[in-house]
């Protein structure tokens, strides 16, 4: 009975020894992927929530600001101050006016001042 009970105790310890070891491995094996995951992680340049909060709130004033801009453009735009941009006119109305010059007084325009056509 006695090297029954020994070769059981010698089985016993193996198996806890191996087991041990098996854990070690599984901790190592953790350890290697969330230093893997870590560095992945921070050379993706991700912002952390702080940063995200503080730039989310910029934006929402930023928006807020514009409301309240476009609000009062459309106030000022219904009251009548604002003023509309002066029209241009249209290149075919200037060249008609030129043509209906004189040639005299277009070849004196044209013409370098103290010199004579």
């Amino acid at each position: 009975m006695q090297t029954q009970n020994r070769l059981f105790d010698d089985l016993a310890r193996m198996a806890n020894g191996a087991l041990g070891a098996a854990a070690g491995v599984r901790g190592e094996i953790g350890g290697l992927f969330r230093q893997q995951f870590e560095r992945v992680i921070r050379d993706m340049d991700l912002v952390t929530r702080e940063e995200f909060e503080v730039v989310r709130a910029m934006a929402e004033k930023a928006r807020m600001e514009n409301e309240a801009l476009s609000a009062r453009l459309a106030a000022l735009e219904g009251a009548g101050v604002a003023k509309p941009a002066p029209k241009k006119k249209p290149a075919a109305k200037l060249a008609a006016k030129a043509a209906a010059k004189p040639a005299s007084r277009r070849r004196k325009a044209a013409t370098p001042a103290g010199e004579t056509a």
